[in-house]
């Protein structure tokens, strides 16, 4: 990698369009999505180590993500490394794309990436390094200004997702698992431009499917099926409990109810010391 890549910093390929550019407003836009967001149905008997949050725009899809967002506010000093998975939407590849740039900038500010980390997932085959797949992709960067506003001070291991098995999404998660300073986030939305009740039907059952763990999505039921299958391995074997935070479409927020998309918010804990489970059916 050259140094002028090492320094590099991506610039926001969809601030102006997926959410705003002055980071003023953006500021006020965060604040009152975040201040605004309903409470999950159930405390979570542990922090999250993983969420699963939409990726449109914030008029959009904002609320949604602002639910599972929300509570990561009372660990802002505790998380220092975000894990940032996000499926690709113009740029095919093969594996798990890291860009080669140092920085991910947002009307926020610029969000360091963790190098070391980096270069130990470098060394699995499936990891690639493509500034491509990443330079317009929008997937990765919306969670970005979330992020900023929720915690402090954190370094990002952005990847974007293409042609990639479960295994080998889980595989990088195993490297980069870390404890309690690491937060792990997938992003993807859920069905696409269906009819408002047949989407709340659909979206419901990928609902049951996430919160029992089935890493058998498809890309029907979620455009970051690769990812979140991937997650679901992980959370399987470390033991991971699912809670449902929030699942609605752009029908309910923004749109119209003819075509809509789905956003479902999940948060994935460790188990109680009982081993009791608190995963909570899908609500609407």
């Amino acid at each position: 990698m050259s140094s002028e890549a090492r320094h590099a910093t991506r610039s926001p390929a969809v601030a102006g369009t997926f959410y705003s550019a002055a980071a003023s407003v953006l500021t006020r836009d965060l604040r009152r999505l975040l201040a605004h967001a309903p409470a999950p149905p159930t405390a979570p008997t542990s922090p999250a180590k993983a969420i699963i949050a939409p990726h449109a725009g914030y008029v959009y899809s904002g609320p949604i993500a602002a639910s599972v967002y929300a509570p990561l506010v009372t660990r802002r000093e505790t998380i220092r490394r975000v894990v940032l998975l996000g499926p690709t939407h113009r740029v095919p590849v093969n594996g798990l794309a890291l860009p080669s740039v140092s920085a991910f900038a947002t009307p926020l500010g610029e969000v360091l990436l963790d190098q070391t980390s980096r270069e130990d997932i470098l060394q699995l085959p499936q990891v690639v390094v493509s500034d491509a797949a990443h330079a317009y992709e929008h997937s990765l960067e919306v969670q970005l200004p979330f992020l900023q506003s929720a915690l402090a001070d954190f370094s990002l291991v952005p990847l974007a997702v293409g042609r990639a098995s479960a295994e080998q999404v889980a595989e990088v998660l195993e490297r980069l698992w870390g404890g309690d300073e690491t937060l792990i986030v997938i992003s993807s939305d859920l069905s696409h431009y269906l009819p408002y009740t047949t989407a709340c039907a659909i979206d419901q059952r990928t609902a049951h499917h996430i919160l029992a763990l089935d890493a058998h999505l498809d890309h029907q039921q979620a455009c970051g099926a690769t990812p979140i299958n991937g997650l679901l391995l992980a959370a399987r074997r470390h033991g991971l409990q699912a809670q449902l935070v929030d699942l609605r479409n752009s029908g309910d927020t923004a749109g119209d109810k003819a075509r809509v998309v789905g956003y479902g918010a999940f948060s994935f804990s460790p188990e109680s010391r009982n081993g009791q489970r608190n995963a909570q059916q899908p609500i609407h």
